[in-house]
């Protein structure tokens, strides 16, 4: 049994680069004192979110004020992330950032060390108004990497099954969900315990680590940034759906060590065994397209689901 220890931050991240770099090495070096092998950095923390989410009636106005104010757009062999490898070492490390590809930015992350990127995801499902902003990623992945087979989601992703499932199917371990998740637009509160959106984002986590019975690592932004205030909770969450350690609704770095080859058998070797007891011959509704629940999926789909 060999036991990993992982660090997860709910930290602020702005425009100003230096900041961030300052901020991501500060977190960096914290992780590596408290022994972590793992550190999860959350979404867009190379240049920080987006300052608000638009679309509705937003106006023209306010459209380009927007699309002026996108964060830095960097490339996965640029010197922003070679900066963050250097600095990583041998400390496993999940960032988010804004990539750019061509004309296209995606909303991205990267896991990487000091011998360089390991893998790399573009995130999938888009809230309202992201689009706006980012071309929208096509497929989820797991990698192997010195800390064991991970994959990676960010933010709205994980308020969609599927999408942590695919990754359990390839073989994740450990999934790791970055994100900017914001406090509700409506019915706000002062607390942000008492928040609904607050309460939405742990409840995902919890749900996706013990349905898929995997390593869940969630970090999220702190702070606020333009008309957004964020939720932190950063929370590592075990494969039985137990809560390990969080940073609550406050900024910080949680850190909890995981034996992770002992608790995927303790919580996949009794009587169930989730991905072992899929029936995805009964599916197909499931990737049906929306308003047509009864249609088929079409081959690519099956072809998805049943792998």
């Amino acid at each position: 049994m060999t036991e990993l220890s992982i660090s997860v931050a709910a930290a602020e991240f702005g425009r100003d680069m230096e900041a961030c770099y300052a901020t991501v090495g500060s977190l960096i070096e914290q992780a590596q004192q408290r022994g972590s092998r793992l550190l999860v950095l959350p979404e867009a923390c190379l240049g920080g979110y987006l300052p608000s989410l638009g679309g509705g009636g937003e106006s023209e106005e306010a459209k380009q004020r927007r699309l002026r104010s996108l964060p830095p757009a960097l490339t996965l062999d640029g010197p922003e992330l070679r900066r963050i490898a250097a600095m990583a070492g041998e400390l496993v490390v999940t960032l988010g950032f804004c990539e750019a590809d061509g004309d296209l930015r995606y909303n991205a992350a990267v896991t990487l060390t000091g011998d360089g990127v390991l893998g790399s995801y573009r995130k999938v499902h888009q809230p309202l108004g992201e689009n706006l902003c980012y071309a929208a990623g096509s497929e989820y992945r797991a990698f192997d990497t010195p800390v064991g087979r991970m994959g990676m989601q960010i933010c709205y992703d994980k308020a969609f099954p599927e999408a942590a499932r695919a990754l359990a199917l390839d073989g994740a371990e450990i999934i790791t969900s970055l994100s900017a998740w914001p406090t509700a637009r409506t019915a706000t509160t002062e607390r942000l315990e008492d928040d609904r959106w607050t309460q939405r984002f742990d409840i995902f986590d919890r749900a996706r680590a013990v349905e898929n019975q995997v390593v869940w690592v969630a970090s999220n932004q702190a702070g606020t940034f333009g008309s957004l205030r964020f939720v932190c909770s950063a929370k590592i969450v075990g494969p039985g759906g137990d809560l390990l350690a969080t940073t609550g609704t406050e900024p910080g770095l949680a850190t909890a060590t995981v034996d992770v080859d002992h608790a995927l058998e303790l919580a996949r070797g009794g009587g169930m065994y989730n991905l072992r007891d899929r029936r995805p011959e009964l599916y197909h509704s499931v990737v049906a397209r929306h308003g047509v629940v009864g249609q088929p999926a079409v081959p690519e789909e099956l072809e998805a689901i049943h792998a």
